[in-house]
């Protein structure tokens, strides 16, 4: 964790927290992480056979995918390294460039805003139309504050493993751990769900997702409790760290509870709890209970807040480390 790599964090964090993800570039250019989806498509489409192979078959086959796609990932992030290395000062800037590009601090607040826009602007549908763009769930299903709760959790939770694990990576083992941390994030959501088909074959990617961000998820219940802090005040940020630590097991993910958790506590608010996923209802308490059972809209510009005043904390924190 040199000075070098967390000014260029730094740097990065800057940059994405006012650049974003432009349509104008995107639109154009295929984004880094479609690659790393065809790469993984490869594979499934080769070695995912369940028909005709048992389920340690598909194991073995599953943990060699992952296995190579990482080491993959590492080899480019450190070719890339080197390659901004000898084109210093520069390739600082370039390195920064790269980073931003698989942090997702502005898209996720803009995707998140638009739910909160839709619903005052397009009423229930508009709130339906626009959390269906950043959430799994069947928009059908949810009133207006289930809605709101969606949105929510998904800013939570992919504050989480869209911004904090991926800075922590880079952090910790430079271009090749953000890389390696993207190829496997995108593997676990393309084959690491429990359907039928991956429910073998994407096993190791689903277990080495969960491992690859636990330290962000409980790094981002102090950073929410932080935003919580700025935005809300000091019992605000109290509830979010107590409400994390005595309510993140009630979510069926390992890691997915503590930022959620976090969030509910700042807002003092009510989240997951039962839903439709692809027409099947899934049984989960609320996180929060004694918090606000109805969320509004202005709960979810409430979070965007907190949010935002996390990404904050985190970018001063990551600059005091690096000046030490």
């Amino acid at each position: 964790m040199s000075s070098e790599i967390l000014l260029i964090l730094v740097a990065a964090l800057l940059l994405d927290r006012v650049v974003g993800d432009p349509d104008w570039l995107w639109s154009r250019l295929p984004h880094p992480v479609v690659f790393f989806g065809k790469a993984i498509a490869v594979f499934d489409g080769a070695l995912n056979r369940h028909e005709s192979l048992g389920a340690g078959a598909l194991k073995i086959r599953g943990i060699l995918t992952i296995g190579v796609l990482l080491l993959a990932s590492v080899l480019a992030g450190s070719i890339l390294h080197r390659l901004f290395s000898v084109m210093a000062p520069i390739g600082y800037l370039l390195e920064a460039v790269v980073v931003a590009v698989f942090l997702a601090q502005k898209s996720l607040g803009d995707h998140v805003r638009r739910v909160a826009e839709g619903l005052r602007l397009g009423g229930l549908e508009g709130g339906r139309n626009a959390v269906s763009m950043i959430v799994g769930r069947d928009p059908k299903t949810l009133d207006a504050p289930a809605v709101c709760r969606a949105a929510i959790e998904s800013l939570a939770e992919n504050f989480s493993d869209g911004v904090v694990a991926p800075a922590f990576w880079y952090a910790v083992a430079g271009l090749p751990g953000l890389l390696a941390y993207k190829m496997l994030n995108t593997a676990n959501s393309m084959i690491g769900h429990k359907s039928p088909k991956y429910l073998n074959f994407g096993w190791a990617s689903a277990r080495l997702d969960d491992v690859a961000n636990l330290p962000a998820a409980r790094l981002s219940v102090l950073l929410i409790a932080a935003g919580a802090w700025l935005h809300r005040g000091r019992p605000a940020a109290a509830d979010a760290i107590g409400v994390a630590f005595r309510d993140h097991g009630l979510h069926r993910s390992p890691n997915s509870g503590w930022p959620e958790a976090a969030m509910a506590g700042a807002l003092d608010l009510q989240l997951a709890g039962p839903r439709v996923y692809g027409g099947v209802m899934v049984s989960e308490p609320m996180i929060n209970g004694p918090g606000r059972a109805v969320a509004e809209s202005e709960d979810i510009d409430a979070g965007i807040a907190v949010f935002y005043g996390a990404c904050s904390a985190m970018t001063l924190a990551v600059l005091l480390i690096a000046m030490i």
